[in-house]
C-alpha cells in the first residue's frame, strides 16, 4: 500500500474509532458526531482507495461521486450507493442546528460504515 493510501486509511479508522466510542457513552452521547465521523470514515476509505489505485478525484464530501470514480474498476460497489447516500446526509443533516440524530440514526450510521470499510480494506488487502 502507499504511503498516502495509509495516511487516508489512518485518519479514517481514526473517525470510526471516535464514532464507536461516542455511541458507547452511556449518559448523553453525541449521536450526531457518531453520524459525522461514520461519513468521515467511509470518505476517506473511499478516498484512500481511489489514491491507491492512482484516479483523480475532486475535492467533495459527497459519498457517491466518490463511488462513480471507483465503479469503472469496483462496478459491484454499486450496491453501497445507498448506504453512502445516507451517510452523506447525515453527516450534513445533523451538523447545524434545527435536527439531531437519534441513537437509531447513529446506530444506522456505523453500521453503514462498517459494511464500506469492510469491503475497502478487503479490495486493499488483496492488493498487496
Amino acid at each position: 500500500m502507499k504511503p498516502i493510501t495509509q495516511e487516508w486509511i489512518n485518519k479514517a479508522e481514526g473517525d470510526f474509532a471516535t464514532a464507536h466510542r461516542e455511541i458507547q457513552v452511556k449518559t448523553k452521547a453525541n449521536y450526531d458526531a457518531v453520524c459525522f465521523h461514520a461519513q468521515q470514515c467511509a470518505e476517506k476509505y473511499l478516498k484512500g482507495y481511489l489514491q491507491e489505485l492512482d484516479i483523480h478525484f475532486d475535492r467533495t464530501h459527497e459519498l457517491t461521486v466518490l463511488l462513480d470514480s471507483v465503479l469503472r474498476v469496483q462496478p459491484e460497489w454499486e450496491s453501497l450507493r445507498s448506504r453512502l447516500k445516507l451517510l452523506t446526509e447525515y453527516a450534513v443533516q445533523y451538523r447545524y442546528p434545527g435536527e439531531s440524530a437519534t441513537k437509531k440514526d447513529a446506530e444506522k450510521a456505523l453500521g453503514d460504515c462498517l459494511q464500506v470499510r469492510q469491503v475497502i480494506s478487503k479490495c486493499l488487502l488483496q492488493s498487496e
